[in-house]
């Protein structure tokens, strides 16, 4: 039977991702020394592990040629696909926010304002829901720039510890909603792989609701 394939975002919910699985009994030492390479086998060839960008997790997910994907809870705000949505695996904690220049009214007056954010779609939803008109730009880097250059009024993106904010004059307006890594399945496979899958999860899940164990001390 072939393996189970897994998208894995690169970069910080990579090096998590694996340690997860190999908590939970799969050998990953392919993926941990994997020079250029983007596709490795885990698990005794149990699984495949894929190596992607966030978006392209969803999409591969979505498309089918991935049984399953971890991706950060905003990209799937952001990006959205058709998939199920299955756990909630307890890393890459952050948080939604709504941040601008430190000490201004930012919902005082009735003039538009100008937002920037890497997450247009997730931003123009959460101010339909507030009934406020914004005109969103979408920036690919630093997005705090912004307003310090004077583009943008507020941004809206992820804040962990708030350090990058201070550190340029702006603070949190409003926090909008909690992100962390999720596993996300494709439709199909759920229904023909659903036993492995299931059993994946199953591990997964119980890993993810009981804190690690320190090892114990050898006599």
């Amino acid at each position: 039977m072939k393996p189970l394939r897994i998208a894995l975002t690169k970069g910080r919910l990579e090096k998590d991702s694996i340690a997860l699985l190999e908590r939970v009994g799969y050998e990953c030492s392919s993926v941990r020394n994997k020079g250029r390479r983007l596709i490795f086998p885990a698990g005794g060839n149990r699984l495949e592990l894929v190596l992607a960008k966030a978006a392209d997790v969803i999409t591969y997910v979505d498309q089918g040629v991935c049984d399953l994907g971890v991706v950060g809870k905003d990209t799937i705000l952001e990006k959205g696909g058709i998939f199920y949505e299955v756990l909630d695996l307890g890393f890459g904690k952050c948080r939604f926010a709504l941040a601008g220049p430190k000490g201004r009214d930012f919902f005082g007056g009735y003039s538009s304002r100008i937002i920037a954010s890497k997450y247009p779609n997730f931003s123009a939803s959460y101010f339909e829901k507030k009934a406020m008109d914004v005109r969103i730009i979408k920036i690919e880097g630093s997005v705090e720039l912004a307003p310090l250059l004077g583009l943008a009024d507020a941004i809206v993106d992820l804040v962990e510890t708030g350090t990058t904010l201070r550190e340029n004059g702006l603070e949190v307006i409003e926090y909008i909603c909690d992100i962390s890594a999720r596993l996300i399945v494709n439709t199909a496979s759920m229904k023909l792989r659903k036993k492995e899958i299931d059993e994946l999860i199953g591990k997964l899940e119980q890993a993810v609701s009981r804190p690690e164990k320190a090892e114990e001390d050898v006599p």
